[in-house]
């Protein structure tokens, strides 16, 4: 299995996913900014791999800081938590993963700058090998589902390259893989960066997983024609009433799930969910430049000068989900504010 991102004696290594599925191809990082500007261009991209990324960001920090006390070891630290969580603000993992590892060093103050070093390399790689279980235990919840001869759909990339290892979506899949459970995946394309035609299908076929891949706009038919047993999606941010930001057009497929009577779930480790939003609507949607709709590597494909939006994703209201999925469970959307 291919992985998204490795820490090797200090230096972090990013699969540049812009190259796939042509080239597999390794950045070399040892620098902060280097890691902030991979998940910004999207060398590195799904929300727990950047969250991972984020951490070994700050373990990469840590090592070039030249703080003769605790206390300015933090603030040091300090421009690099900002830089890291304005990279990409929907997805919630950055946060995360930023405020964990600052509250350890808030809490450890009266350590040497050495053993704050160490313990944020430790955090770092703690998050990234945790993340592994995480997506195994989703898998796990998700299992249940897979039978001999279904069909499941799913959108963008949650796989093992947008994670740690095995993915969110993803995670059910290769465990009814190891199974010998017999079923099909419909991957959609994922316009307009293709994170589905370049990368989920890429990522399955390495693994020997039967899955077929279609333009966005056939799920609707494929849907209708009853050949869809369940859809299974990821997740950047879910809030508190169950909301859920995806990639931008999750929420188009939710509702044609909806229509045709097709359960609609989603793989959310706790990491993605943030109870201080109370709905979608206040989930910050990053809008990205609009090259990635008119250009397609690098060729036009619409006239020059033409006007584009270009929202890097949607919400999904909870009423278009079946249910949220965790690594502590399985919860209707309704349920997570008081069981989480």
């Amino acid at each position: 299995m291919l992985q998204s991102i490795k820490w090797e004696n200090g230096t972090v290594f990013i699969l540049d996913q812009r190259l796939l599925p042509e080239k597999i191809e390794y950045l070399k990082c040892t620098h902060y900014e280097e890691i902030a500007q991979a998940i910004e261009n999207l060398s590195i991209r799904g929300a727990p791999a950047i969250g991972i990324a984020a951490a070994y960001a700050i373990a990469v920090a840590s090592l070039s800081a030249k703080s003769f006390s605790s206390e300015e070891f933090l603030s040091d630290l300090n421009p690099v938590f900002q830089r890291l969580i304005n990279t990409r603000p929907t997805a919630v993992n950055i946060k995360w993963a930023v405020d964990r590892i600052k509250k350890l060093i808030e809490n450890n103050l009266s350590l040497s700058v050495t053993e704050l070093r160490d313990m944020v390399i430790e955090e770092a790689i703690k998050i990234h090998e945790e993340d592994i279980q995480v997506n195994r235990k989703i898998g796990e919840n998700l299992i249940h589902l897979f039978k001999d001869g279904c069909t499941v759909i799913t959108y963008c990339n949650a796989g093992a390259l947008a994670t740690g290892g095995y993915g969110t979506a993803t995670a059910p899949m290769y465990l009814a893989k190891e199974r010998g459970i017999n079923f099909k995946v419909i991957a959609c394309e994922t316009r307009p960066v293709l994170q589905g035609a370049r990368i989920t299908a890429f990522e399955l076929m390495q693994a020997g997983i039967d899955v077929t891949l279609i333009c966005d706009n056939t799920a609707g038919a494929l849907l209708r024609k009853g050949m869809i047993d369940f859809a299974i999606v990821g997740t950047d941010r879910t809030v508190r009433n169950g909301d859920v930001a995806n990639k931008i057009g999750t929420y188009s497929l939710a509702v044609l799930c909806k229509e045709n009577n097709v359960p609609f779930y989603v793989a959310a480790p706790l990491s993605s969910i943030d109870m201080s939003i109370s709905t979608g609507d206040m989930i910050p949607i990053e809008e990205r430049a609009s090259e990635e709709v008119t250009n397609i590597k690098g060729v036009r494909i619409a006239p020059e000068g033409v006007k584009v939006i270009n929202f890097a994703f949607d919400v999904t209201p909870a009423n278009y989900v079946t249910a949220i999925v965790t690594e502590k469970g399985v919860f209707k959307p309704e349920e997570l504010r008081f069981k989480l």
